[in-house]
C-alpha cells in the first residue's frame, strides 16, 4: 500500500485527490472489426473489403470541426481511439485524426493518447507508426491466456499471440494496459487465479478485468437462453470476483475502478475522466459524449452504421443524431452511476451543486448503518466493497 492510501471495507482509495475539474477529452470510435465476437455489442461491422480510409479521415475531422464550433476552445486532457478494432486504421490515418483534434482543441503537453488493438493486428512497424502519430498508450484486448477459452469467446488468437502481443506493446509504449474477461464458463477459481497471476507477470502497469456478461442481441444471449451457455453465478461468481480483488491487490495494482485494476498513478486518465464526469466529444459512428455548451450540458451520440455516419457527414458537416439538454437531475444521477464505480468515490458537495440538494438525510444513514456506502475525508461517499454488487440500487435510493 502506498503512502498516503487508505483501506476500508476492503476497497483502496486512490492516495491523491481527484482533480476539482475532471478535463476535457475526445473519444474517437473506429467501428470495423475483421470479425464479430459472439459476446459483444459494441458498435462494431464486418466488411468483406477495406473501407476507405482518406474517406473517413475526412469524416472525422468535419465532425470534430462541427463540434468545435459548437462548444468553442478547449484543451484536451486525453484521446481515446476505441471501436471496433482501431489498430486496423494505418497510422497515417490515427495522425490526421489527432491533427485534427489538436488544431480543434489542443493537446495538452502531457495529454494521454490512447489506441485499442487486437493482438492479431498487432505488428512492430505498424506500433512504431501508432508512436510517431502520437499515440503514447495502447490498451489489447487479450481475453484469456488459455486457448480453449479465447476459442469459445470467438477470438482469432492464441495465447501464445496474445503474449507476443504484449511484448511488442510494451517495447514501443511505456504505458500498456490488456483486458481479460473471467466468469466464463466451467471456470473455476483456482483456474482464474493462475490466469491471472500469469497476466500479471507480464508486467503491464493496467488491467482491465471484465465478468462475462450476457448481453441481448448476441450469439450468447441466444445460447443463453437455450441452456447451452452457462456462465457462472452465487458463489462460484463471488469466489471469482474475490480472487480478482485479491490477487490484483496483492500485486500492487489495486481496482480503482470496479473493473479496472493498476499500479498507483498508472490510472487510465481517459476513464477516469468518464467516471468523474468530465466533458468529452464523442466522434464517429456510434459515439457518445457529453458536451458543455452556452444552454448547459448536453448527452449527445451519432450515427451507428459506418456508410450512414459518413453520408450524413458529408451531407451535413456531423454524424449526430441525438442531442438532448440533460436536467439537473439527470447530470445528478449520471455522477452518482459513474463515480461510485471509482475507490476515490464521489464529492458530496459537487452533487449537491448539481442536483439542486443534499441527499436524503435518513436513506444515506440507511446505507451508512447497512455498510453499502461509507464516508471519505474531504466529503466524499463511495460504495463499499459489500455495495458494489447492488451499485444500482444504491444509486436509485441515493437519487430518490
Amino acid at each position: 500500500m502506498t503512502d498516503g492510501a487508505h483501506r476500508t471495507a476492503g476497497r483502496t482509495a486512490l492516495a491523491a485527490p481527484p482533480p476539482a475539474d475532471p478535463g476535457f477529452g475526445v473519444y474517437v470510435h473506429w467501428p470495423f472489426c475483421k470479425a464479430k465476437c459472439p459476446y459483444c455489442d459494441f458498435n462494431s461491422h464486418v466488411r468483406h473489403s477495406p473501407p476507405d480510409q482518406a474517406r473517413f479521415v475526412a469524416a472525422f475531422r468535419a465532425e470534430i470541426a462541427h463540434t468545435r464550433e459548437r462548444i468553442g476552445q478547449r484543451r484536451t486532457q486525453s484521446v481515446f481511439f476505441g471501436g471496433g478494432t482501431p489498430s486496423l486504421m494505418e497510422p497515417g490515418t490515427v495522425g490526421a485524426i489527432l491533427d485534427a483534434i489538436d488544431a480543434a482543441w489542443p493537446l495538452d503537453a502531457r495529454a494521454e493518447v490512447t489506441l485499442e488493438a487486437n493482438p492479431t493486428s498487432v505488428e512492430a512497424g505498424r506500433f512504431r507508426g501508432y508512436r510517431a502519430a502520437g499515440v503514447n498508450r495502447v490498451s489489447l484486448g487479450v481475453q484469456a491466456l488459455d486457448d480453449a477459452a479465447l476459442k469459445a469467446l470467438g477470438r482469432m488468437h492464441t495465447a501464445e499471440e496474445a503474449l507476443g502481443a504484449v511484448a511488442v506493446a510494451r517495447a514501443a509504449f511505456e504505458r500498456v494496459s490488456f483486458d481479460l474477461i473471467y466468469a466464463r464458463p466451467d471456470q473455476k477459481p483456482e483456474d482464474w487465479a493462475r490466469e491471472l497471476s500469469r497476466a500479471i507477470g507480464e508486467g503491464c502497469e493496467h488491467l482491465s478485468l471484465y465478468q462475462l456478461t450476457i448481453e441481448e442481441g448476441t450469439p450468447f444471449a441466444a445460447l443463453h437462453r437455450a441452456g447451452r451457455l452457462i456462465v457462472p453465478e452465487g458463489e462460484v461468481a463471488r469466489a471469482l470476483w474475490d480472487v480478482t480483488q485479491e490477487t490484483t491487490a496483492a500485486a500492487g495494482l489495486p481496482a480503482y475502478e470496479i473493473s479496472n485494476h493498476a499500479r498507483p498513478g498508472a490510472e487510465s486518465r481517459h476513464n477516469l475522466l468518464y467516471w468523474r464526469y468530465g466533458e468529452y466529444a464523442g466522434i464517429g459512428p456510434g459515439a457518445h459524449g457529453r458536451l458543455d455548451t452556452p444552454e448547459g450540458r448536453v448527452a449527445t451520440s451519432t450515427e451507428r452504421g459506418p456508410e450512414e455516419w459518413v453520408a450524413r457527414v458529408e451531407a451535413a458537416g456531423h454524424g449526430v443524431i441525438a442531442d438532448e439538454a440533460l436536467t439537473r437531475a439527470e447530470q445528478a444521477d449520471e455522477y452518482l452511476l459513474m463515480g461510485l464505480r471509482l475507490s476515490e468515490g464521489i464529492d458530496r458537495a459537487r452533487f449537491a451543486r448539481l442536483a439542486g440538494r443534499d441527499f436524503d438525510a435518513a436513506r444515506l444513514a440507511a446505507l451508512l448503518a447497512e455498510g453499502m456506502v461509507e464516508a471519505l475525508p474531504g466529503e466524499r461517499l463511495r460504495a463499499t466493497e459489500a455495495g458494489l454488487p447492488v451499485l444500482d440500487a444504491i444509486v436509485a435510493d441515493l437519487a430518490a
